[in-house]
C-alpha cells in the first residue's frame, strides 16, 4: 500500500478509544513484561559507547588541565567539542533505540496472534535495515528540535507522532523512511488527544516501579511502549492492509 491509499485507509478507520487501548496493553505486558526487560538492557548495552564517546572531552580536559573544572566553566575547545559531540549522541542513540523498540512491537504483534517464533531483538540490525532506522533517527531528532524551538509547546503536539514511528517501522517497512513520518502524522493528528493521554498515562504507570526499590522500574519501563501496538492495530490495522495492498 502506498502512502496515499494508506492516508485514506487510516482516516476511514474509527477513532482510537483510550480504555480499550490501555487495558489491552495491561493484558498484553503481562504476556511481554521479560521481553520487555531484555530490550531495556540492550539499549543500555547499545547507547554506553555514545555516552563515553560524550564525556571524552570531559575526561580529556581533566587529565590536561584538572584546574580547569575546578571553576564550573568549559574552555572554548572543549564547550565547541560537546557542541559538536552532542547531535551525534542524540541520533546514535535514536537510532538504536528506534530499532529496539520496533523489534519489541513486532514481538508483542507475536504475543498478541499466539505466533510463537523466536524472539528477535536485533531484526532491524541486520540485512542492510539500519539504514533505514539511521534516516527515521535524523528525521526524529529534526522534529524534536523543532518542537523545541516553537517555545517548547511543539514538543507536546510532536511527541504524538514522534511515539508512532516505531510501529510504522515495525509494521509498515515497505514505506520510506518520510512515508513512515508523514503516516505517523496522519494518524497521531487523527487521534492526538487519545494518543497524548494513553502515552502520559502509560509512561506514568510505568515507572511506578521505582516502588519496588527502584530496581522494579526496570521491569515496568517498557510499559509504556506496549500501547503504540494496539495505536497502530485500531488505527491502521493488519489485515486490511495487506487486502488493500493486493488489489
Amino acid at each position: 500500500m502506498n502512502l496515499e491509499n494508506l492516508t485514506q485507509h487510516i482516516n476511514t478507520k474509527p477513532d482510537l478509544e483510550f480504555g480499550t487501548i490501555f487495558s489491552r496493553s495491561i493484558e498484553l505486558f503481562k504476556k511481554v513484561w521479560l521481553q520487555g526487560f531484555i530490550i531495556l538492557l540492550l539499549t543500555f548495552v547499545v547507547i554506553l559507547p555514545f555516552y563515553i564517546v560524550l564525556y571524552i572531552p570531559m575526561f580529556a580536559l581533566g587529565i590536561t588541565d584538572p584546574v580547569a573544572l575546578q571553576h564550573g566553566e568549559l574552555p572554548p575547545m572543549a564547550a565547541i567539542a560537546l557542541a559538536i559531540l552532542m547531535p551525534v549522541f542524540s541520533i546514535g542513540v535514536t537510532t538504536f533505540a528506534l530499532a529496539l523498540n520496533a523489534s519489541f512491537l513486532k514481538i508483542c504483534k507475536e504475543k498478541d496472534l499466539e505466533d510463537f517464533t523466536s524472539d528477535d531483538y536485533f531484526y532491524y540490525f541486520k540485512e542492510g535495515r539500519l539504514g533505514k532506522v539511521f534516516i527515521l533517527a535524523l528525521y526524529t531528532f529534526g522534529l524534536s528540535i523543532l518542537g523545541v524551538l516553537a517555545c517548547g509547546v511543539g514538543v507536546f503536539y510532536v511527541m504524538v507522532p514522534i511515539s508512532l514511528i516505531p510501529a510504522f517501522l515495525a509494521f509498515s517497512n515497505h514505506l520510506s523512511p518520510l512515508e513512515m513520518v508523514k503516516a505517523s502524522f496522519t494518524l497521531g493528528n487523527k487521534n492526538w488527544l487519545v494518543i497524548f493521554g494513553v502515552v502520559i498515562i502509560s509512561a506514568f504507570v510505568a515507572q511506578l516501579g521505582f516502588i519496588l526499590c527502584c530496581v522494579g522500574v526496570l521491569f515496568t519501563a517498557m510499559l509504556g511502549k506496549v500501547p503504540v501496538y494496539y495505536m497502530y492495530k485500531d488505527g491502521v490495522g493488519f489485515g486490511e492492509v495487506k487486502e488493500i495492498s493486493n488489489h
